[in-house]
């Protein structure tokens, strides 16, 4: 998705809202949302946006009404689907994926998944994520154009998978399938299939995949992996069923590869060609100023571009009666550039403070894996500063054609690599 470094008032008064699409994939990939999301956040702030001739849905974007949809789940259900994929039709997992349950069964079944997630835990990973982020980025030392974003998406597979226990020789097809499942319309990533199919395909072959590493974790059990955790967790006095453990195994992958890798390439997009760029190089490993970057990251690239929730009774929304059933999104990349929130929204601007952004949702729902994304991140930022002395641009930026993941998916860079690292201090440890 095109993140604008300014919006002409010109062009947000000229948008058309009769006209505009926010369920096409090419809005994002081809067009530039943010016109669109800033003229409704001024003048239609919660408004009906009708798909085809029977379907649509409530399209929110202001910062306070987004993180209440999110945060009431009294209110507003995770339950019949929490993406426009599933507009229509209720979704399978509801009830049994924990991003598709609600509080109080939400509530038990993410306990011991968050208590295995927590910094400590994920800590002890810490050099392993370091060498993999190494890995992707010593190729860019040879001085020849590197395609810094299609790198970082093989980031978070490799991390996921060590936790989850999966074998790295899967990680490329995985990786590849997750971006099926999250971006059918995009022709790089559909195989040639239509995106319905596409989207079939991936999900068949993903809930296999994982079906298989489920019988054989129930034939070995005992181990200390993410999917041996699920399989040994009690919800409502039993242990949960082996299809809900591999509809977990899903949510959880596509969670990871969804989130990590595109921060990242868009903060560097924003950065490359600006004097704010030398500064961010040469913030050094202090993890204050690191921890600032990649928050400021996270609020520009809103990479979970939208999450869903229908009504579960008539509520007023800023003014807006939204009846019972209806259903209703949020514009999470609209919601972090709410000018009401965020002073100059359209400016990379590490300093801000506060910096209250939703690019990990609000409440219950509250991305599960936060802390392992914000380790990833502060370990791959920490590594582009020691490591870069400067980036230039080797060609144009291509951008994921999704409405749900605001990607980045090619991202050619030049890269000067710095003569001597700076040393990072030792147990440095993230603050969250």
């Amino acid at each position: 998705m095109r993140i604008p470094r300014s919006l002409d008032p010109a062009e947000v008064d000229a948008v058309d809202l009769a006209a505009v699409d926010l369920a096409d994939p090419r809005t994002y990939s081809h067009g530039d949302p943010h016109p669109i999301w800033a003229r409704l956040r001024r003048d239609d702030p919660v408004r009906w946006h009708p798909v085809g001739d029977d379907l649509g849905f409530w399209s929110v974007t202001t910062l306070d009404h987004c993180s209440r949809v999110l945060r009431e789940h009294e209110n507003f259900t995770s339950e019949r689907g929490t993406l426009l994929s599933l507009l229509g039709k209720d979704d399978p997992a509801g009830g049994r994926q924990m991003a598709a349950t609600d509080p109080p069964r939400h509530t038990r079944m993410r306990g011991p998944l968050q208590r295995a997630l927590t910094i400590k835990q994920v800590e002890r990973s810490a050099d392993h994520i370091r060498a993999e982020v190494r890995a992707l980025l010593a190729p860019a030392a040879s001085g020849e154009p590197f395609d810094f974003a299609a790198a970082v998406t093989r980031l978070p597979m490799a991390v996921t998978g060590m936790l989850m226990g999966l074998p790295p020789a899967d990680w490329p097809r995985l990786t590849l399938l997750t971006l099926k499942s999250i971006a059918p319309d995009d022709p790089e990533f559909s195989e040639g299939d239509e995106p319905a199919l596409a989207l079939r395909r991936a999900h068949r072959e993903l809930f296999a995949y994982f079906s298989d590493v489920v019988a054989e974790r129930q034939r070995h059990p005992g181990g200390d992996d993410l999917i041996s955790l699920l399989l040994g967790m009690e919800v409502d006095g039993r242990e949960m069923s082996a299809g809900e453990v591999v509809a977990n195994c899903y949510s959880l992958l596509l969670g990871a590869n969804v989130t990590t890798p595109y921060v990242p390439a868009a903060a560097l997009h924003a950065l490359i060609g600006t004097p704010a760029l030398a500064g961010v190089l040469s913030a050094g490993p202090a993890p204050d100023a690191v921890a600032a970057i990649m928050e400021e990251s996270l609020r520009w690239a809103s990479p979970a571009n939208h999450f869903m929730r229908y009504a579960v009774r008539d509520v007023d929304l800023g003014g807006t009666r939204v009846r019972s059933g209806d259903a209703v999104v949020t514009w999470l990349g609209s919601a972090n550039r709410d000018e009401a929130v965020f002073r100059d929204p359209f400016t990379f601007d590490p300093s801000r403070k506060p910096n209250r952004h939703i690019a990990f949702g609000a409440g219950a729902h509250y991305c599960v894996g936060h802390t392992v994304a914000r380790v990833t991140l502060r370990a791959l930022f920490e590594e582009i500063i020691a490591t870069f002395a400067d980036l230039e641009p080797a060609g144009e930026a291509e951008h994921l054609s999704s409405n749900f993941v605001a990607g980045i998916k090619h991202l050619p860079v030049v890269a000067k690599v710095r003569s001597a690292r700076p040393v990072s201090p030792p147990g440095q440890r993230e603050r969250t």
